[in-house]
């Protein structure tokens, strides 16, 4: 079992930069996390959908609705 934020960071490497799976393996191998590519690869397809939903809602767009009445 890996923690969250380990999680977390492969996936956000994933999203942010486009690496691959083995690449995002690699580094956090660097960092002393030994995990294989594959499982990079679960941690995406089951988190990024979540992650990219929590960021849609942390980044909305500010428009406003404007409604012209005739007069």
């Amino acid at each position: 079992q890996f923690n969250k934020d380990v999680i977390t960071v492969a996936v956000g490497y994933y999203l942010r930069y486009a690496l691959s799976y083995r690449d995002i393996s690699e580094i956090l191998r660097e960092r002393g996390v030994n995990v294989h590519h594959s499982t990079v690869y679960r941690w995406v397809q089951e988190y990024a959908p979540i992650l990219y939903q929590i960021w849609k809602k942390k980044h909305k767009k500010a428009y406003y609705k404007w409604r012209i009445d005739e007069t």
